[in-house]
């Protein structure tokens, strides 16, 4: 019997620049300077790619201080392959290394677009509403 070969591989690691930019893009997010994202990708605390047949096509990042404060970011699909589980099982791997080496007492936060709001309650996250916080942002 032979078994089936899973076309997804994820690594652990952060994509080039120019990759990142067109997976934001490819996925509806926000682009972002190239200058910027150089900085940003160096300063990932833990980040990984999914890839498809060897070409990247997902991936994610969590930033942070490395002991109080960690933000899960740049959470993105592929379009063409979304609705595959594939943005739990990158959420997965975040969490993982999350549980693994960041503190117990950390805050770990996240924005939520849309409907990723029901994949991230998944893995224990909750909506700040009904508490004394509330999410905000500034460009």
């Amino acid at each position: 019997m032979t078994g089936v070969v899973d076309p997804y591989e994820l690594r652990v690691g952060v994509p080039s620049v120019e990759v990142f930019r067109r997976l934001r893009t490819d996925a509806g997010l926000s682009d972002r300077a190239a200058e910027a994202v150089e900085i940003g990708l160096r300063n990932t605390w833990h980040g990984v790619v999914l890839h498809h047949e060897g070409e990247p096509i997902g991936m994610g990042r969590v930033v942070g201080d490395g002991g109080t404060a960690f933000q899960i970011v740049d959470m993105c699909v592929h379009p063409a392959h979304q609705g595959r589980g594939l943005g739990r099982r990158i959420m997965a791997a975040l969490t993982e290394e999350l549980d693994r080496r960041a503190p117990a007492t950390a805050y770990v936060s996240l924005i939520a677009d849309g409907p990723a709001r029901f994949l991230y309650e998944k893995f224990g996250f909750s909506d700040v509403a009904g508490h004394d916080s509330v999410g905000m942002y500034r460009v």
